[in-house]
């Protein structure tokens, strides 16, 4: 899932072909890359402090890159989750130093971890790559950039988020109070490891919060860097809580348990309706989700070709197609398809696949393993039933999980590869007709998560994008993201939002406090 808002620098010169979706980001060189960054965090972070599992057991986590494992990692599980919620407790208990803090002064420690961040930019882009495997260019210059913009976005909110005075009837004062909601179970996904846990922490600390947080183990090393950089930035201890482990235990018992006030996810809409009913099924905690999509992007016969073709190929190989958002069903206007599809094919040929480490390199390995598979299997049944393979199709290396840049054509909205998530780097051109036609077929899915369209004419823009049951829609762009704008998605892509002003509403309880006064004057 691509969160992006920034310029990818032509200093890198295999991203710079992503052609400007983005808005500027950085002026100076990237620094060189070192592809073997000390580990310096491998353990539970609870109360400030680093702990072992109770358990004692570990779990490797693997550069996909190579297949090998980089390192072990704490496997926290439900007893570590206990300890967690307790000491996020203590810390947001009636008087503690947190609750007692100013509004303002959240901010400052938000704003201090971002500067934080900022200083280890080039240590952190370098570990996100070896364990996520997306481009180091792209782990510097976009995915820091946007997490230090969303934590100073939020930073700005902390004092400004506010109740109100209400003019009630009668002799009464009557206020509304912004308060936090509590301890907030928070699952991130692996696509954007650093990213996600910005989206999720922001709001939360900005408003209040305690956090217990469940990072992916397929790439927990950059969030657990990140909690020694809260820890320096001056939380008080027990404020974030972080800790490594496997969805059906560490995060089945965030989920579940009583203590947890709310839970967010970002992940697979199979593993959000789980999180939902394990909270309706506990202490009915709130639940915000952003999960699944196949997202329909739009190519009006009168779009400007050579952009539109760009941007479609941005919009689903980016990020080796790991974006939950990507534009995965391509829809091309009948008379503009073939050439469409020649100039798509061509450009993913093209694509760069190697080494995440190498700045030539436009495309790394999918995470691991069993993404791996599981996207050469849909690529299987996409042959199979009917579609029309134009290019790649296989393995792009002989170790690390690397796929060939893939293209199909011919392909029919009932066939399995136009309906599920493939979240690999596999594009599906469709042709249609007509615009009330491609609405009809663009809603015909229980995804809602993003669309756009490609045209000229304002009107048929304005048509298609109030017509699309989706969250976002992009107008000639895609992958257009700020920490300013929300986020998230109608149907079984999920539900509340986040970023933006409308991203705190979920972290928050308003209370309506009413006061007998003597006599009320206007």
């Amino acid at each position: 899932m691509l969160r992006a808002a920034v310029r990818v620098s032509r200093l890198c010169r295999g991203p710079a072909a992503l052609r400007a979706p983005f808005s500027a980001a950085a002026a100076s060189p990237i620094p060189a890359p070192n592809p073997r960054p000390d580990i310096a965090c491998n353990k539970i972070f609870i109360y400030n402090e680093w702990h072992d599992a109770v358990s004692k057991k570990t779990f490797p986590t693997i550069n996909p890159a190579t297949g090998e494992v980089i390192c072990q990692v704490a496997e926290g599980d439900k007893a570590d989750v206990d300890k967690a919620v307790k000491a996020a407790k203590a810390a947001f208990q009636l008087g503690s130093p947190w609750r007692r803090m100013d509004a303002s002064h959240r901010g400052k420690l938000l704003n201090r971890l971002a500067d934080l961040i900022e200083r280890d930019r080039a240590y952190l882009a370098a570990l996100e790559t070896l364990d996520n495997g997306k481009p180091y260019s792209i782990s510097y210059l976009v995915d820091l950039d946007m997490v230090v913009k969303c934590l100073r976005y939020f930073a700005g909110w902390s004092d400004k988020f506010h109740g109100k005075t209400i003019p009630l009837d009668g002799d009464f004062f009557c206020y509304t109070r912004h308060e936090p909601v509590g301890v907030c179970g928070q699952i991130i996904p692996w696509n954007f490891p650093l990213l996600m846990q910005a989206w999720k922490l922001g709001p939360a600390l900005a408003t209040g919060n305690v956090v217990v947080m469940k990072v992916a183990e397929q790439t927990p090393l950059s969030a657990l860097y990140v909690a020694n950089l809260i820890k320096e930035a001056g939380f008080p201890p027990g404020v974030v809580n972080i800790i490594p482990g496997y969805g059906p235990t560490a995060g089945a018992a965030i989920s579940s348990h009583m203590d947890i006030d709310k839970v967010a996810f970002t992940g697979s809409t199979e593993v959000g309706h789980m999180i939902q009913k394990a909270a309706a099924e506990s202490n009915l905690k709130r639940v915000t989700l952003e999960l699944g999509g196949k997202s329909p992007n739009i190519i009006m016969s009168d779009a400007d070709m050579d952009w539109a073709v760009d941007q479609a190929h941005f919009a689903l190989f980016f990020n080796q197609g790991q974006c939950c958002c990507a534009g995965s069903r391509t829809y091309v206007q009948e008379d503009i398809y073939q050439e469409f599809v020649e100039r798509s094919v061509e450009k993913a040929k093209n694509r760069v696949v190697g080494n995440p480490f190498d700045f030539k390199t436009e495309q790394g390995p999918q995470v691991d393993e069993e993404q791996f598979k599981k996207i050469l299997g849909y690529i299987n049944t996409g042959k199979q039933e009917g579609a029309k393979l134009l290019c790649g199709g296989n393995p792009a290396a002989d170790r690390g999980y690397f796929i060939q840049p893939t293209v199909f054509g011919d392909v029919q909205d009932n066939m399995t590869i136009a309906r599920e998530e493939i979240f690999g780097p596999v594009m599906q051109l469709l042709k249609f007709k007509t615009i009330e036609e491609v609405i009809e077929r663009a809603n015909n899915s229980r995804y809602g998560l993003a669309a756009a369209v490609f045209t000229k004419d304002i009107e048929k823009a304005n048509y298609v994008s109030h017509g699309l049951r989706a969250g976002t829609v992009w107008v000639n762009c895609y992958n257009v993201f700020g920490a300013q704008a929300p986020f998230g998605g109608y149907k079984a892509s999920g539900n509340g939002r986040e970023l933006g002003e409308y991203g705190l509403e979920a972290y928050i309880e308003v209370k309506n406090v009413t006061i007998k006064v003597p006599q009320k004057n206007s």
